[in-house]
Formats: C-alpha cells, sequence, structure tokens
C-alpha cells in the first residue's frame, strides 16, 4: 500500500511567510552559488549594506547589476564569471562554500535551493516580483516562457488576466521597442 505524502500547494498566493518556510530546508551546500546568483529585491539592498558597513549606493555599485525578467527591471547580484562558462558563482560565495551575507540573504535566495519546492518556489517568485500582469510585454514573454515550463496555480494567463478580451489585445499588440544593448527599453 501507497504511503500517504503530506501534499504542498504553493501559489502565486501563498503568502511570503509560507513561502520562507518551504524554502528554509536548504542544506547551504553551495551548490545554487556555485552557478548563479539571486535576484535582489529594492528593499533588501540597505540590511546587506548595512552587513558589509558600506552605502546602499556603494553596495549597488559594486555588487549589483541591472537584468530584465518578463520585461521588468531586476536586480541580480554580480557574478564571478568561470573562464569560456556561461555561468559563475555568486559574488557572495566565500571559499567555504558559505554564503558571506547569510544573515542579511534576500528573499530569493532564502526561497531558490535545492529543496523538494525548489521548482515551486522559483515560480512563485517570478509571478510575485517580475511578471506584471498590467504589462503587455511581461505577458507575452511569460506566455512564451510557458510553452516550455510548468506553472502553479495563479499562474496561468487566464488567471493573471481574466478579462478575456484584455489578454487577447495584450496577446496581439506586438509593437516593438528599441532598446539599448542591455536590452533596457530606450524610452524608459
Amino acid at each position: 500500500m501507497a504511503q500517504k505524502t503530506d501534499c504542498i500547494a504553493i501559489t502565486r498566493s501563498t503568502p511570503e511567510k509560507e513561502v520562507l518556510e518551504l524554502g528554509s530546508q536548504c542544506s547551504q551546500c553551495g551548490h545554487c552559488c556555485r552557478y548563479g546568483s539571486g535576484f535582489v529585491l529594492k528593499h533588501e539592498i540597505k540590511a546587506m549594506a548595512d552587513l558589509k558597513g558600506i552605502s546602499e549606493k556603494k553596495f549597488r555599485n559594486e555588487y549589483l547589476k541591472e537584468v530584465r525578467m518578463f520585461d521588468t527591471l531586476m536586480l541580480r547580484f554580480r557574478k564571478i564569471q568561470q573562464e569560456n562558462r556561461p555561468y559563475g558563482r555568486c559574488v557572495f560565495l566565500d571559499k567555504e562554500n558559505r554564503c558571506s551575507i547569510q544573515e542579511a540573504k534576500p528573499l530569493h535566495c532564502r526561497i531558490g535551493n535545492c529543496s523538494e519546492h525548489s521548482q515551486e518556489l522559483s515560480i512563485w517568485f517570478m509571478l510575485n516580483h517580475a511578471v506584471d500582469e498590467t504589462n503587455p510585454n511581461s505577458i507575452r514573454e511569460w506566455g512564451i516562457y510557458l510553452k516550455t515550463h510548468p506553472t502553479i496555480p495563479g499562474g496561468n494567463l487566464e488567471e493573471l488576466v481574466p478579462d478575456k478580451e484584455q489578454l487577447k489585445k495584450m496577446m496581439d499588440d506586438h509593437h516593438t521597442k528599441e532598446v539599448d544593448k542591455d536590452g533596457r527599453d530606450k524610452r524608459s
């Protein structure tokens, strides 16, 4: 007879407190941080800058870079790129494979680990911090992502934009925008 297991449903509306509990299963092996870096929310910068004993501006300039995810400007830790590799370790991963800012680690790093719920937690983060249901480009990019990736309840296009006409217009609106060499909208 099969053993009954608890089923945990992570949805777009799962409270951050529950997400943090599920993400706390990190073994602190450093694996995730050796091959990439985490996203940082603007309100998280102060605690990390204070821990390093520098200004928020200096922290941002030295340790963060701007990237676009689903047409949303995000901040991400810089990586120490490995030669001839597309990946690199997080700038805060020390020689013992430990996070040197563990006490002020941002949300994405606290939930983005090798736990059994890592995929759902990553999707939760994207839906709550990168996908903008009011931005047609963001919705279109999320739609492209969904063609080859799973989602969680609350993450389907029809759930993000329940108005069918509005969703159709967003998906059909193929106006291109001019971007600079870093992918930033030149109109911003």
